[in-house]
């Protein structure tokens, strides 16, 4: 073959490079160098992402601007809905078209979960906030426990909830730091009472700054009287937050003396319960309580609903479940075989020994398996324990979900694109069926609604009849 022509585009500069290596027929780009190709393609969108999402503001000028929202008079104090900004008066001409909230009062201020949208981005940073009902339990049990300092991560409504009480009744002298991803929540508090912060990967945004306010806030009184309460985002990963937590702990033990080095920072992790054995592997000292934690803007996690349909939110601790009390009018009780509240359904199972339920349902006790499982599960004969009925027994497949090889997995399946347009016939399929049945049911309707016209009318006229 000539390579006559091929050299002469190389030597041409990076375009004819370019163009002899996509054209020579028998050397393909090598895999290695498009993948480093695609993921520089793909650092440089992250990049131009993350600047996006910067903070309009530093910290300081945020704090800055709060101190002189807070001077001006009740009318002047305005807030961009549309922008989730506290507005100055040399702000307003650039918010004129803007969805404005006027007269925010102090009030409004210490509450700004209540002024802020909740983020709504599930595959990065939704946030669903406490209810009313299980944010004051929290700062009841926390007061009765005795501590003085919360340092509250990923918890802005608990945050705010503590320094409204502490405001409010000279009695009450707990002092909360928050760490929070959300950065709208810099507007609003002082540098010694917000950190933004990252907790997969134990990131202070404003530098050391940041971290040692929170290294001070943790070791004041020797790291005496304090609790981290945290509730996560639950679609993340339990091992980077465990890993990020004892960070903290360590961070904390920093200013223990030798004398307490066994003492372990008080910890209320709020996560949902079936994710008990993954906690555990990495906090073997910590229990699950049964109280039910409940969220505002969720459709699911309110209180009050039963059965399956309960908020399967729980509260992880290392803290003996014996010293915390649960409310007994929301139907907690105490157990004394456990020596600990139980919710109203947990029964006592005598052959486990142990209240046994997790979702806050009666569990039946499985003499082959030895232990309490879910009221709708069965034991199957051939898996050799408890399963939902229709299970399948022959498990997860260990490769590929579409072929089932084990070399690769279904992202990078050579079958992926014959198993999408498959998946696309069947959904165009039940689309058509389920509108075919609800043209059916329209129409059976409508004759049903014609018949017994008919039939109204020929009962009509033989009354006449009979009455004439």
């Amino acid at each position: 073959m000539d390579l006559k022509p091929w050299r002469q585009r190389a030597a041409q500069g990076a375009g004819g490079a370019r163009e002899w290596r996509w054209f020579f027929p028998r050397i393909p780009p090598s895999p290695l160098r498009c993948a480093l190709t695609l993921s520089g393609a793909r650092l440089a969108a992250r990049e131009a992402h993350n600047r996006r999402c910067q903070p309009p503001l530093s910290r300081r000028q945020c704090v800055e601007r709060y101190l002189k929202f807070i001077e001006l008079p009740l009318t002047q104090r305005k807030f961009c809905q549309r922008c989730q900004q506290l507005l100055l008066p040399d702000d307003w001409g650039q918010h004129s078209e803007h969805q404005v909230l006027g007269d925010v009062s102090i009030t409004q201020l210490r509450r700004p979960s209540q002024l802020l949208y909740p983020l709504e981005n599930k595959k990065t940073n939704a946030q669903y906030l406490f209810a009313d009902r299980s944010c004051q339990f929290l700062v009841d049990l926390l007061s009765a426990l005795g501590f003085r300092r919360v340092l509250c991560v990923g918890t802005p409504r608990l945050h705010e909830l503590i320094r409204l009480t502490a405001s409010g009744d000279k009695k009450s002298n707990i002092k909360s730091l928050l760490l929070d991803i959300d950065f709208r929540y810099s507007q609003f508090y002082m540098e010694d009472s917000f950190c933004h912060y990252n907790m997969f990967n134990h990131h202070f945004f404003d530098g050391k700054t940041a971290l040692e306010v929170c290294r001070a806030f943790l070791q004041e009184d020797k790291g005496e009287e304090i609790i981290m309460v945290t509730d996560p985002p639950f679609g993340g990963l339990v091992e980077p937050l465990a890993i990020t937590f004892k960070k903290l702990i360590a961070m904390w033990k920093e200013g223990q003396s030798q004398d307490d080095s066994h003492k372990e920072l008080p910890i209320f992790w709020i996560f949902p319960y079936f994710f008990e054995s993954r906690i555990c592997q990495f906090f073997p000292s910590f229990r699950m309580l049964d109280y039910q934690v409940d969220y505002d803007n969720h459709a699911l996690y309110k209180h009050g609903k039963t059965g399956r349909k309960q908020s399967p939110v729980r509260i992880f601790t290392n803290i003996p479940p014996n010293k915390i009390i649960l409310p007994t009018e929301e139907g907690y009780r105490f157990c004394s075989l456990c020596q600990r509240y139980v919710s109203l359904e947990n029964q006592h199972c005598e052959h486990c020994n142990s209240c046994t339920s997790k979702d806050g349902r009666k569990w039946n006790h499985c003499f082959l398996c030895k232990k309490c499982v879910k009221p709708s599960w069965i034991h199957c004969s051939i898996c050799n324990h408890c399963a939902v009925p229709d299970h399948s027994c022959e498990g997860p497949k260990d490769g590929c979900f579409i072929c089932g090889e084990l070399d690769h997995k279904r992202s990078t399946c050579p079958n992926i694109a014959t198993s999408k347009r498959a998946n696309k016939a069947v959904r165009k399929q039940k689309q058509r069926k389920s509108s075919k049945m609800k043209m059916e049911t329209t129409k059976g309707q409508s004759m049903n609604h014609t018949s017994a016209t008919r039939r109204k009318k020929r009962r009509e006229r033989a009354h006449q009849y009979l009455g004439s």
